[in-house]
């Protein structure tokens, strides 16, 4: 069975820096000694994560050099973080699974050390794919729902289309094709939302795969060559070589095989460019089941034994399992029925130990926790949000009776300061009441005097006058003596 080979994200995108920069300015800035620390290990960060993928024995020599000058400043714990990070990503893209995951731990540990959770994310990621490589899906699967759980956290919409292809490869190696395909196709709608032209080529070669095992041939070769063409847009070595192995895989399996032939060379010749051993050794397993197929057993024995000795180096189960399967099949042709025996026992234990079924109940384990996990999550955001209104309720009410309450003393304020008010006018026109009280006793006195006076007045005037019309005749009778004088003369 021909290996077809899937693409992890995280260890090739999604990570904080960015490798558009031109590389030359960037060299300028760290090689001149006048430069700050920090600016100098920025400029040497990018340039070192930049060759992780197409030169990465390149990447660890330079991530060395950014080690070095981390550790000799105060306040380097981030690029010394960094380092290792790049250290352990470029050692995972050479196939050397055990260098990878030592770098990888040590850079998340420093990473948590400063709380970092996006570079904490991508550190489980990495870890995940070396477990993956290993063929360890429980503990990979463990670490892709770590990095699915924290990017959720930090609303990262990229990080989660990254999970979201990264889990389904793991349903796939399990070949549980429907689950597979339902979190490659959640991660290609984000990808194409997003713009996220690695996750894309990613996605399409996922689901080429989903076909390619469901004999969809035409199908597979369609979404192998959109994978191809984006790989090429964006010069990703590592995904063109991916591309090349699975577009080979698909012709070997319709009988093509000198087209399956050539794009293995192709594979090859661009897998050692970037010294990818893990992709290596699978395409030398791949190229010895074809030369099987062609009844050239001797150069399909020495591409399986190349295989092997890849395997030895960065001690990959899974390239093993697939060479002993092809040279129990070449042994057993040739007549080499005890070797061909030895080389099958070998391969259905080591197939064994991937695809029993404590790993497949630690998967369906794993998933049902997480899921519970984040149910209990969506629950307590869920109550948090209520206990949040309940709050933001309680601190209106809160806000709207303490108005009340100052209404309401402003109110009685108002009201004693009114009251103080009147009482003193009140005051003020007792005493006046008062005074003009005193002073109508006064003027009663006076008028009593005036009266008294006055009455004493009228009564000389009344006696006066009495005499007066007693001794003086009347104006009348003077009159009547006056007429009787008239009339006589």
């Amino acid at each position: 069975m021909k290996k077809l080979i899937i693409l992890y994200v995280g260890l090739l995108v999604l990570q904080s820096f960015c490798i558009g920069q031109n590389i030359d300015s960037l060299w300028k800035v760290y090689n001149n000694k006048s430069e700050t620390d920090s600016n100098r290990l920025n400029a040497v960060d990018v340039i070192t994560w930049s060759y992780k993928g197409n030169n990465p024995d390149t990447s660890i020599i330079l991530a060395e050099q950014e080690l070095k000058l981390a550790n000799s400043i105060p306040n380097g714990k981030k690029w010394v973080a960094n380092a290792f990070k790049t250290i352990g990503v470029s050692y995972t893209n050479k196939g050397n699974h055990s260098k990878a995951l030592e770098y990888d731990l040590k850079a998340l540990k420093l990473y948590e050390e400063l709380g970092n959770k996006r570079s904490i994310a991508a550190c489980y990621n990495n870890i995940g794919t070396v477990y993956q490589n290993q063929s360890d899906y429980p503990k990979a699967l463990e670490c892709f729902l770590k990095t699915l759980r924290l990017r959720e956290e930090i609303g990262d919409k990229k990080g989660v289309g990254a999970c979201y292809n990264n889990i389904g490869n793991i349903y796939q190696n399990q070949a549980n094709y429907p689950k597979g395909l339902e979190f490659y196709t959640n991660s290609l709608k984000i990808a194409e939302e997003t713009s996220d032209k690695n996750l894309m080529a990613a996605c399409y070669t996922s689901i080429g795969i989903i076909y390619a095992a469901q004999h969809d041939y035409p199908k597979a070769l369609e979404y192998y060559f959109k994978s191809l063409r984006i790989a090429g847009e964006i010069e990703d070595k590592l995904i063109i070589g991916t591309c090349y192995n699975n577009i080979a895989n698909t012709y070997a399996d319709q009988h093509n095989y000198p087209k399956a032939l050539e794009f293995y060379l192709k594979c090859l010749k661009t897998e050692k460019e970037v010294d990818n051993n893990q992709i290596v050794g699978t395409c030398y397993n791949n190229i010895g089941e074809l030369y099987s197929e062609l009844s050239d057993y001797k150069l399909a024995i020495n591409y399986c034994d190349s295989a092997l000795q890849i395997s030895k180096e960065i001690q990959d189960i899974d390239i093993d399992r697939m060479s002993f399967q092809v040279l129990a099949t070449v042994y057993a042709k040739t007549g080499r029925f005890k070797e061909a025996y030895e080389s099958h026992v070998k391969f259905k234990q080591l197939t064994d130990s991937i695809f029993n079924a404590d790993n497949s109940q630690q998967l369906g384990d794993l998933k049902t926790k997480f899921e519970v996990e984040k149910k209990e999550t969506e629950l307590k955001i869920k109550s948090d949000a209520e206990q949040e209104k309940l709050k933001a309720i309680a601190h209106e009410e809160n806000k709207r009776q303490q108005v009340i309450i100052v209404a309401v003393a402003g109110v009685l304020l108002l009201v004693v300061i009114f009251s103080l008010f009147l009482f003193k006018r009140f005051k003020i026109t007792q005493k006046q009441k008062a005074v003009i009280e005193e002073q109508k006793v006064l003027v009663d006195k006076a008028y009593e005097e005036l009266h008294e006076k006055n009455k004493e007045v009228m009564d000389s005037i009344y006696y006066a006058k009495r005499i007066q019309n007693a001794l003086i005749t009347s104006e009348k009778s003077i009159a009547n003596s006056l007429n009787r004088l008239m009339e006589d003369n």
